[in-house]
């Protein structure tokens, strides 16, 4: 707890409230009341377009190995692991909270961070990455991309799913003046958007920015589609899923990109 301070109209200090100090970052994604799952439609539609993507395991090749960097509580790898029979699904998370709780839904769970020490794996080592609701938690996402390419063999697909900034109900909230959903000005509490919960998103995305900045960072963009958000209220579900046949309109967003080869 600290205790702050302001000054009276004549100079005197005047003490205020106890607060608490804002967690950092790693404190606040070890809270176990974080949530660090994805919404199973989003995951069962990424895990549609990877396994279209990879195909089913060839006769006498090996497994393709899939990276998914970020996996939370493995709910989204699991989910994955039902499409790709016969694959080679890791999951990697840094914090030690979320792998405890993937050990038991994937059979792989790897530590390992997007920071000064980068992924655990070696150049060129993976066949696809997973990147499912994790760009928009990070500080410096021009360097993580840099290391999902790093780990990708050239060709190498990313399946990177996000809010979209641009889903069709903020664009009526910004008409009305109101912080759009899944944009947050604190980490202590909502303030001057719908919804209750912070998750700690820092940045936010568009599809058309997404087009931009995934080719500047090294990967084509092969696809672009749309996925509702569970949390949308219930009578309003049937408008969210039929947004998603326009994704520049849907709440979430699935990037299917490749590593451009050299």
């Amino acid at each position: 707890m600290t205790r702050q301070t302001t000054t009276t109209r004549d100079g005197a200090p005047q003490a205020t409230a106890d607060r608490e100090p804002p967690p950092t970052l790693r404190e606040f994604y070890e809270n176990p009341a974080v949530p660090v799952a994805s919404g199973d439609a989003r995951s069962h539609r990424q895990a549609l377009m990877l396994a279209r993507a990879l195909g089913p395991v060839r006769p006498g090749a090996p497994p393709a190995t899939v990276l998914d960097v970020g996996c939370g509580d493995g709910s989204a790898a699991a989910i994955a692991a039902t499409a790709l029979p016969g694959h080679r699904i890791v999951g990697v998370d840094w914090s030690q909270d979320a792998l405890r709780r993937a050990a038991a839904r994937v059979p792989y769970a790897v530590r390992g961070e997007l920071g000064d020490h980068g992924l655990p794996f070696a150049d060129g080592g993976a066949d696809a990455v997973l990147f499912s609701e994790v760009i928009e938690h990070l500080v410096d996402p021009d360097a993580a991309l840099d290391e999902l390419r790093r780990v990708l063999r050239p060709g190498g697909h990313l399946m990177l799913s996000t809010p979209n900034l641009a889903a069709w109900y903020n664009r009526g909230l910004l008409l009305a003046g109101v912080q759009p959903v899944f944009s947050e000005v604190s980490m202590r509490g909502i303030h001057g958007r719908p919804g209750t919960q912070v998750v700690g998103h820092l940045r936010l995305y568009t599809a058309r920015a997404l087009r931009g900045f995934l080719p500047a960072c090294g990967f084509e963009v092969v696809r672009i589609a749309g996925a509702p958000y569970h949390d949308v209220p219930r009578p309003l579900r049937p408008l969210d899923r039929a947004a998603c046949r326009l994704p520049s309109l849907a709440s979430v967003l699935l990037v299917h990109a490749r590593r451009r080869r050299e």
